[in-house]
């Protein structure tokens, strides 16, 4: 089987690709390009849901408080406004329960455990982009950030984005998973989110069967991302990086991060 080193030298041209993997606590055992900046797909949910549960534990937010679900919001650019595509959304629950009033946790399971487009611009309207910036700084990550939420038009064409790195999605997820950026309770409610996740055709398919896998997956076209914390029952949990560009369809950009997620597992073997 591949190694990590192996996959890397055999990319084919015009392919993009930056991976981080490596353990809970220090540097990595692999990195590479892990610092090239991608536009940032639904990985940026990690963050914003970590604000979302910042702000609870210092006292400033309600989870449980009702929100109304609408499809129409404020841009970042001052004045205007944009409404949603119901179309462009993987998640139809949310949808479902267009006027009425849902949980703001709910709505932060729904950003992660489905991805769910609406759900996470009901969040950002509560949590705003400073409280994202603030997680991410705490988390140590660098060249980060969330300054718009999805679909806002008029904030894209002003320049605005959301960007991430391989190493510092790795960082996100560490401090989670290690209680390093919340309190313990809500470290774990977040991972459970992430052990959550619906779309699975990325890093848990590289890996045995039944292996558990935190994560977060992130996809346009011509841009596929996912991060994971993987919990291996023969060893340490690590975190596992992935992110594409140019590979292909979604099913073919999945199936070159399942390979990179068994060229880990394999190279991690070959440590023990």
């Amino acid at each position: 089987m591949a190694s990590l080193t192996d996959l890397v030298e055999a990319m084919p041209p015009g392919v993009t690709v930056s991976i981080w993997s490596g353990p809970m606590s220090g540097p990595p055992d692999f990195a590479y390009a892990d610092e090239t900046q991608y536009y940032a797909c639904s990985t940026i949910k990690t963050a914003l849901v970590l604000a979302a549960y910042r702000e609870s534990d210092a006292g400033r937010l309600d989870l449980d408080q009702q929100v109304r679900v609408h499809d129409d919001f404020d841009s970042q650019i001052p004045g205007e406004r944009f409404r949603m595509d119901r179309d462009d959304d993987e998640d139809p629950d949310p949808w479902r329960r267009l006027g009425d009033q849902v949980a703001l946790r709910w709505l932060c399971l729904r950003s992660i455990v489905r991805s769910s487009n609406l759900a996470t611009n009901l969040v950002l309207e509560r949590v705003g982009t400073v409280a994202v910036a603030d997680a991410l700084g705490a988390a140590g990550t660098t060249r980060s950030t969330m300054t718009r939420g999805i679909e806002d038009a008029a904030a894209a064409a002003a320049g605005l984005t959301n960007t991430v790195t391989a190493r510092d999605l790795a960082h996100l997820l560490r401090s989670i998973a290690k209680a390093e950026v919340a309190s313990p309770a809500t470290s774990e409610e977040l991972l459970g989110f992430l052990a959550a996740q619906q779309f699975n055709d990325g890093i848990p398919a590289g890996l045995p069967a039944g292996t558990r896998v935190a994560h977060k997956t992130g996809s346009i076209p011509g841009v596929n991302h996912d991060g994971a914390i993987i919990y291996p029952r023969d060893g340490d949990p690590y975190v596992l990086v992935v992110c594409t560009t140019g590979a292909g369809s979604e099913d073919e950009a999945s199936a070159l991060i399942a390979r990179v997620a068994a060229a880990s597992w394999q190279d991690r073997v070959a440590r023990v």
